[in-house]
């Protein structure tokens, strides 16, 4: 079972994916344009999955809802929301159309973020992406680095399915905290030839990430050294430190 990314707004991915008799499932459509333009020769949505309430993620469903009345929306428990048919919360096991998922929260983007695991697939949303993660817009460094130590125990072969192109500039940063990490250096190299060839670099994997992801190796060697020769304190400091000071050097940085 393999998602699709179709590319969105300025940078974003709303994931497919293929069920039986034409039926698709539909994660974070932040513009409906691609879906219908991927509803074609009776093909259509089962349902729509959304992650998180930021409109880049659930924008198109207004649109959609007008094409399809009856589409089932499943939501993390937010008013903010207000167009979701079911609510999702961590910790569920829940049956959508054909597929089954784990439903796990993953607050630190957004207070209510939740990520869906099943058939060896991972929808992250905004919190996971291919070599980072998402920016603390309403949670804290330890509710991120919890939910990132959450999605990390899932198998390695999990493929991650993020919400937005942003390997490049993530691999730029990564590089800078782990210059010396071989696998990050083949990933990065990857990527570029990806994107010279405007092919999406996700999804990647979880063993991938896990290898090259500095925001998943948080206790790595090389990573707490680079991060406690920046702040100056040898990275003598608790992880939950560690990973606040990690994601501001991240917010501040410029390739």
């Amino acid at each position: 079972m393999q998602p699709t990314p179709l590319a969105a707004l300025s940078d974003n991915y709303i994931w497919t994916l293929e069920g039986e008799g034409g039926r698709f499932l539909v994660v974070d459509p932040g513009d409906a344009g691609p879906v219908l333009a991927a509803a074609r020769d009776g093909r259509e949505p089962a349902a729509v999955v959304l992650t998180h309430h930021h409109h880049d993620h659930i924008g198109g469903v207004p649109a959609l809802l007008e094409r399809w009345p009856e589409l089932p929306v499943y939501a993390p428990d937010d008013e903010r929301i207000p167009m979701a048919t079911a609510r999702l919360r961590g910790g569920q096991s829940v049956d959508i159309a054909q597929w089954r998922f784990e439903v796990i929260d993953v607050p630190g983007h957004t207070r209510s973020h939740i990520a869906l695991h099943g058939h060896g697939i991972l929808f992250s949303g905004d919190t996971l992406f291919s070599l980072g993660c998402g920016r603390l817009f309403e949670g804290t460094p330890s509710q991120m680095l919890e939910s990132l130590d959450r999605l990390a125990r899932l198998p390695a072969a999990t493929l991650v399915c993020c919400g937005h192109e942003y390997t490049r500039s993530n691999a730029a940063f990564a590089l800078a905290v782990e210059p010396g990490n071989q696998a990050l250096r083949e990933r990065s190299e990857e990527v570029e030839r990806m994107r010279e060839q405007d092919r999406p670099t996700v999804p990647s994997t979880l063993g991938s990430e896990l290898a090259c992801n500095p925001f998943l190796r948080i206790d790595a060697p090389d990573v707490v050294r680079a991060v406690g020769a920046r702040a100056g304190d040898g990275g003598a400091v608790d992880r939950v430190a560690r990973f606040a000071a990690l994601r501001a050097w991240k917010d501040g940085f410029g390739a």
